[in-house]
């Protein structure tokens, strides 16, 4: 009966401290092949300072110095094309010009906006046999940290929001430059 006891008790601890961890970071990728050579792709894409290639983005604005030499100086407020002007505050963490790779991490979004936390993500265009492959990840957490988050802020809701932003992106660029045949 001691034995069953400590089981329970051992199995009802074990239990517990997996809840007490709090939510598992979300990982998305999204890529996608378009008929235009790594560089053109690069070329519309690869300013950090200009998001006008994502049709959500009204308007780039940077605060940070913009020098991209010095990423972790160069900050940028997305302005989104919605009712009351929400922004998007994002800021450079790594930036890989010969790779033409950069990697950015959100500073401040209003969770209306996208419901998410601690998010960092990279962008990225490869070589894929002379076509142009853009691929974009990120990670993240969900905007309710805590165990019974609202429909609006648990997992489904992240990862339906980071999905729609990169699909938009990624559908813009198929739009503009075809897709790889």
């Amino acid at each position: 009966m001691r034995l069953f006891a400590f089981t329970v008790l051992g199995a009802a601890a074990i239990a517990s401290s997996a809840l007490a961890h709090g939510p598992v970071r979300l990982k998305l990728e999204l890529e996608t092949q378009l008929n235009a050579t790594p560089d053109e792709v690069w070329a519309a894409i690869g300013k950090f300072e200009d998001m006008s290639w994502h049709p959500a983005v009204a308007s780039t604005e940077i605060t940070g110095d913009g020098s991209v030499d010095q990423p972790e100086k160069s900050q940028r407020v997305l302005h989104l094309k919605a009712e009351g002007d929400p922004t998007i505050t994002e800021i450079l963490s790594k930036w890989q010009p010969e790779k033409r790779c950069y990697a950015y991490r959100i500073e401040q979004v209003e969770l209306t906006v996208l419901p998410v936390t601690n998010y960092g993500s990279t962008l990225c265009v490869q070589d894929d046999g002379g076509k142009a492959k853009v691929v974009w990840k990120g990670g993240f957490y969900r905007g309710d940290p805590n165990g019974q988050p609202p429909e609006n802020l648990n997992d489904d809701a992240a990862i339906a929001g980071v999905t729609a932003i990169y699909q938009a992106g990624l559908d813009a660029l198929t739009e503009k430059f075809g897709a790889a045949q």
